[in-house]
């Protein structure tokens, strides 16, 4: 055989399945042939290799040193050719991978952590690195593979990336738990606006927007307004920062589920909540491991989780 390119790979498995069967009409019926077939198809592997290969024998044939010397090759050659064609499978227990999810703190703290949990008892061999959301480089990130998943919302999530909504988040007004205004509000008479605007704030602002958000605009609408005195740019401190003085602060109630020490309470007006989604490019759209991870993102984190 000369020219690899014009192989017929199914004398390749007529070879294989002669030298497995050691008769030209058990190799016909096990491909499906008939037996005039597999002579002719006999008679091309002669011409292709420049040897008889088989030679007759009381029962069937039997292999010349050349077919021999094949059988090895050939047999591992169409195993891998055959897995080659077989859909991709993904074993969760034994998998080793690397997946990378581009998250703010808050898609940390509400969304990674249980997923994360959930993670590590089915696929404890994959390794998880979290890095923060560009939004001006996500779909450049995505498409080299620096990111596999990102967090977002819908208006920060370019058009040409796979998306699907996680949750939609809303708002509540969070403060230490002996807060002054605490203990009226946990009597069940709630906050009423008053209280509220007469609170001291904190407000988080990833992009450093200074001492007014969606909660101030709300406000306004109503004619009324709040004092916000301090602003951060991350929610990782926002936890100690309120348990240690009188402030108060709205966030997410996902994010406030999971701070301790502090009271909840739903805010006295209507502040306009999130919708939080997951996007992906399409080079992993259709990989077996990375839709089983999005799946368990979905179930351990999604609306009904």
């Amino acid at each position: 055989m000369n020219d690899l390119k014009s192989m017929d790979l199914n004398l390749l498995k007529a070879l294989d399945a002669l030298l497995d069967e050691h008769s030209v009409t058990r190799a016909a019926a096990r491909l499906g042939l008939t037996q005039p077939a597999m002579s002719g198809m006999l008679t091309r592997l002669r011409e292709r290799f420049g040897d008889p290969l088989f030679v007759r024998a009381q029962r069937g044939v039997v292999p010349t040193r050349r077919a021999l010397e094949l059988a090895q090759p050939v047999k591992q050659l169409l195993r891998g050719i055959d897995a080659l064609l077989q859909p991709d499978r993904f074993e969760p227990a034994s998998a080793a991978m690397t997946l990378s999810i581009g998250a703010t703190d808050y898609a940390l703290r509400a969304i990674a952590v249980p997923f994360l949990a959930a993670l590590r008892r089915q696929a404890p061999g994959i390794r998880v690195a979290v890095l923060p959301v560009e939004d001006e480089r996500l779909q450049q990130r995505l498409e080299r593979g620096e990111l596999d998943l990102a967090l977002v919302t819908p208006d920060s999530t370019p058009a040409d990336l796979h998306a699907r909504r996680l949750f939609d988040e809303r708002y509540v007004c969070v403060m230490r738990r002996d807060h002054p205004a605490a203990a009226d509000a946990g009597a069940g008479n709630g906050l009423s606006l008053d209280v509220f605007c007469a609170l001291d704030y904190a407000l988080v602002s990833y992009a450093g927007g200074g001492f007014a958000g969606v909660t101030d605009a709300a406000l306004a609408a109503l004619g009324r307004q709040r004092r916000v005195t301090l602003y951060v740019t991350s929610f990782l401190i926002l936890p100690e920062i309120l348990r240690a003085s009188d402030l108060a602060a709205v966030v997410p109630r996902r994010l406030a589920a999971g701070m301790d020490g502090l009271a909840m309470f739903e805010p006295p007006l209507a502040i306009p909540g999130f919708t939080k989604t997951v996007a992906w490019h399409e080079r992993t759209h259709r990989d077996p491991a990375h839709r089983w991870l999005r799946e368990l993102l979905f179930q351990t984190c999604g609306e009904s989780a």
